[in-house]
């Protein structure tokens, strides 16, 4: 599970054993957890998360959005 952002008390990181998925990112904060579709950028999952959170996390994954795609592509390359 790679780590790829850290911002606040947000981990945002994917799964290795999923390249058959779209390009994705998962978000956690305690026990509260949600998942992004990178391309578009769309809400998969959510669990727990208020909708008033759930909006500041998908600005950040807006604000680095290039960084995220570039570690999955360059993440699953290195898998094959």
């Amino acid at each position: 599970m790679p780590t790829v952002l850290r911002s606040g008390p947000y981990r945002v990181y994917f799964f290795s054993h999923e390249p058959n998925e779209p390009p994705h990112v998962h978000v956690d904060r305690d026990d509260k957890s949600a998942k992004f579709w990178l391309h578009p950028l769309a809400l998969a999952r959510n669990f727990g998360f208020p909708l008033r959170e759930l909006r500041r996390i998908r600005t950040l994954i807006e604000d680095h959005h290039e960084k995220l795609l570039e570690a999955w592509y360059g993440h699953l390359s290195t898998k094959r």
